[in-house]
This record gives structure tokens, sequence and C-alpha cells, in this order.
């Protein structure tokens, strides 16, 4: 499986769409607002471009791509307020692997600048978009171009499934069933694409430029605990029913792995020392529900059923990498999700269910 290929968010605007089921990612947007909100003041402070480049590394599609854009921008108009600035020009660059729908990304540019005023209630510099198909874990961009980075639930997919995973039989991903080579394997594809992530952004960043990281991760130094791989095992349990019933084949089950990895803040950390380009100016760690419509109101009825919801939005993510693999037809994808979701509803019944996020606030140094 060639993870640049298939490894995108379910495009459109239909039901089983990543813009459709992608609450639970604005939510997240939403909690670290005040991070990338300090960092941003910071920069527009210490530089004061008259140009203004960000970049969004995996911006995918739906709301929540111009969504972090336009809360970007807000930040920066409220600071030239409150300095007495003219507003910048803004170039937003909107990154995401060829796979991605830009088309439905373009179609919605259509009066940004005019809806963003209107409900933000100030007037906006210039805007400019460009979409930079590509794999961020390679150069993007010009050296010395951007002035901000931001990324959001992107970084813990990786940009191949690691080697080495033969023995992982019966799992799809890391598993407190998996032998210890399996875990290796994966922090060692973690720590080379972070890496590279890295030493690339180090590159196009100008001196001074910020960069906003949110990832998928964990508290726990233990790599399977439940926090980050509970929801994988699930999956895999739904998939295991198929193969149990002969509708998935068994070496197709036992050679499919996820391409991701959830560091623990003390990971993300050293490999940023490591590297050596940036100083981390804030990592904090946040949870958010499995369950996006949890202590919401006014949920609509198709929402209120918790398991229903978190199997759509894994759904939205993960059915491009299961029919790129097993080619799964409607009728078995819908199968595979259907169990899923009744597994999810027992586990939810049971236990609580959160997402570990880690989020990273860096300054390039050189």
């Amino acid at each position: 499986m060639e993870v640049g290929q298939v490894l995108h968010m379910n495009g459109g605007t239909g039901e089983t769409s990543y813009a459709q089921n992608s609450l639970l990612q604005q939510k997240v947007i939403s909690m670290t607002k005040p991070i990338t909100e300090e960092t941003m003041t910071n920069l527009y402070c210490s530089i004061s471009p008259k140009s203004l480049l960000i970049a969004d590394l995996g911006c995918s599609s739906g709301p929540n791509t111009l969504f972090a854009v336009s809360e970007l921008i807000r930040v920066v108009e409220t600071v030239c307020g409150k300095l007495g600035h003219q507003s910048p020009e803004y170039q937003v660059f909107l990154n995401d692997l060829p796979g991605n729908d830009f088309n439905t990304i373009f179609r919605s540019l259509t009066g940004f600048k005019e809806k963003m005023e209107e409900r933000t209630k100030v007037s906006v510099g210039p805007c400019f978009f460009t979409g930079v198909p590509g794999s961020f874990y390679g150069r993007l961009f010009p050296s010395k171009t951007l002035h901000f980075v931001y990324s959001s639930y992107c970084l813990h997919w990786l940009s191949q499934v690691p080697e080495g995973l033969e023995d992982n039989k019966g799992n799809i991903y890391m598993a407190s069933a998996s032998p210890p080579s399996v875990l290796k394997a994966y922090y060692r594809q973690f720590q080379k694409d972070f890496s590279m992530f890295l030493k690339c952004r180090s590159q196009e960043l100008v001196a001074g430029g910020r960069m906003v990281l949110t990832f998928l991760g964990r508290r726990s130094e233990d790599p399977t605990s439940k926090e980050c791989c509970y929801i994988w095992e699930l999956l895999a349990m739904a998939l295991n029913e198929l193969v149990l019933e002969g509708l998935i084949d068994r070496e197709k089950f036992d050679s499919f792995n996820i391409p991701k990895y959830t560091p623990s803040p003390f990971e993300v950390k050293s490999q940023i020392e490591e590297e050596g380009s940036f100083a981390i100016d804030c990592l904090e760690v946040s949870e958010v529900s499995w369950n996006a419509y949890e202590n919401e109101v006014n949920i609509p009825d198709a929402c209120k059923d918790g398991g229903h919801n978190v199997a759509k939005c894994i759904r939205a993510v993960a059915e491009p990498l299961l029919i790129g693999h097993f080619g799964f037809d409607r009728v078995i994808t819908d199968q595979v999700f259907y169990r899923y979701r009744l597994i999810i509803t027992d586990r939810m019944a049971k236990e609580k269910t959160n997402f570990v996020n880690l989020t990273v606030s860096m300054t390039k140094t050189g």
C-alpha cells in the first residue's frame, strides 16, 4: 500500500465525507486556540510583515480548513487594530497529499474575505490562496519564505507503514499483544519522519518564524496504552469478525497496519531538541471525548447515538486506507463500520473514552 496515494480523508460533502464528520477536529482547533493566538500575536509583534505567509499543512477539506485559516487572520487583524497598523496582505498555502479533495476547498473560497469580514466585523487585508499538493515530509516551499506554519491532527500520520511488522498478525496498529519489535519499528518511523518534517520547515521558515502543531498523542510512555491505541483495537475486532465469516481474507487482514504514531510529550520534545532548529515555547496536553457531540446542546436526532458518531468520524478518516488495502466494495465497508459502531457503543457505555492531544508551539532559532 502506497500511503501517499491512499492516505486522505473522504472527499465531497456526502454522509460519510470528512466535511460532514469532522466536528471533533474542529473542537480540537477551538480548544488549542489560545496557544495559536499567542503564537501568532508574538510572531506579528516581532516581525510585522507587510505580506504574511501562512502554511496550513494537512489542511484536508471541509469547513475546518478555512475555519483554522480564518482564526489565524482574525488574530492578526485584532493585533493590527490595537497597534494602529495597516492590515498585511495574506498569502495562504493549503497543503495536503495529492488525493485530498482540493476542488471542494477551491469552491468554498468564493467570498471568503467578505464572509470573514461579516463574521468578525473587522476589515481584512487582501487574501491570496494557493493549493500545494505534496507530502510535508519533504520540501514544499522556497527557502526562508514562510512566517507561520500550522498543522492540526496530521503529524501523527506517518509517511509509510513501518518496515518489520510481519509479526503484528491479528492487529492493525500497535496493541498490547504486539511484539516489542513492532513498537520499535513504529517509533523509528516516527523519529525519521518528524525529524525530516522539522528539517524541511526550518529551511522554509524565516528567522523567528513560528509553528503550532497538534498531534493525536498520549500521556503515557507506554505506546500501547488504551488512550492512543484502543480506537484501532476495536476496529480490528470488527474486521476480524468478517475474517471469521470468510468475508475478508486472513492474509490480507494480517498484512494491514495503520501508518500512524501517537507520540508522548517526551518523544515530541526529544525529537525537536535533537533536530535543533527550533526552541519550544510551550507544549501542552489536552483531551477530547471520542463523541464530538458529548455535552453539546440542541443535538440533531441523527447525532444522538454516540457510537454512530464515533464510527462515522473514524470512517471518514480510515475508509480510503481500508479500500486501498482490501479493495472493499460499499456493501463490505458498510458491514465493517456497522459492526464497529456496535462495538464502540458497548465500550463507551462501560468506560470513559477520550483522545489525547499534544500541542506544541515553537520558534525557529536560526
